[in-house]
């Protein structure tokens, strides 16, 4: 069987910034295990993998680090489309994917995408944490939060260069984190050129760091929206790779707008 596999960068206007993804539309769902072996294959923060649905731009999709499958992933999701409109040629505007984290849509102006997710909340969490993750990660922080709908911790720090210093252990922090049930920790400070900055680390599924977090940005608009008074904001995911993106906070949902770059397409056998 020959399928084809796009890798694709997202959150990006240039090629090898952003957040690398594999994108593998398929006609019918594949078993689990192959899916997962494709993606332990890629070795890519994600592969996404979707199958159209009767109406015309519905899809249900499902998305695989190189060791599990994960219930939202919002740069693999904004690949997919891009994927979609771009190279599939789908004639339409709006999208709607079914997934494990509900429907979930995005939307295209010009070069543009917008994904609009669900929002999730933070609550401050054991603040034991703050001590032994400020070890583990280089810099102590200044609060520590749960979000338990993702199931991820987020640390809060007082600057952008707190951020950029950030070198963690990550065999120690995947232990911590395993140790609170969390699958990943994003951290966060004020940026200087934009609203709020972030980073994410996720050992404990194989990505040590994701160089741009769709899903940790639904943590983050409610969050950074709640302490600016403000529902728009401008964000940089300071990875190497480095990423842009524009939230905004509307009800209960989040939206999250930035652009992709097709840097692969090929096919793979199985």
């Amino acid at each position: 069987m020959k399928l084809p596999l796009f890798q694709i960068d997202a959150f990006t206007d240039r090629l090898f910034g952003g957040n690398p993804a594999g994108v593998c539309p398929l006609q019918n769902w594949l078993d689990s295990d192959t899916m997962q072996h494709i993606a332990a294959e890629n070795n890519l923060a994600e592969t996404a993998f979707f199958v159209p649905q009767e109406k015309t731009g519905c899809f249900e999709i499902r998305w695989f680090t190189p060791k599990t499958e994960v219930n939202l992933c919002g740069h693999a999701t904004l690949a997919s489309a891009f994927v979609i409109f771009n190279v599939l040629k789908v004639e339409v505007n709006a999208l709607s994917f079914q997934s494990r984290s509900g429907e979930l849509r995005v939307t295209r102006d010009n070069e543009l995408l917008t994904l609009d997710f669900p929002a999730a909340e933070t609550y401050p969490f054991n603040t034991d944490i703050r001590d032994k993750s400020g070890i583990i990660v280089g810099v102590p922080p200044s609060s520590v939060f749960h979000c338990p709908k993702l199931n991820k911790l987020l640390l809060l720090f007082d600057r952008e260069e707190d951020i950029i210093s950030l070198n963690p252990k990550f065999g120690e922090l995947s232990s911590l984190l395993e140790s609170f049930g969390s699958m990943g920790m994003i951290v966060t400070a004020p940026g200087k050129q934009s609203d709020f900055v972030s980073r994410f680390f996720a050992p404990p599924v194989g990505i040590d760091e994701d160089p741009v977090t769709g899903s940790a940005h639904t943590v983050l608009t409610p969050f950074w929206a709640q302490r600016l008074n403000k529902t728009k904001l401008h964000a940089f995911q300071l990875s190497k790779r480095r990423g842009e993106l524009f939230c905004e906070l509307a009800g209960d949902r989040v939206l999250i707008s930035g652009k992709a770059v097709a840097y692969l397409k090929g096919e793979i056998e199985i």
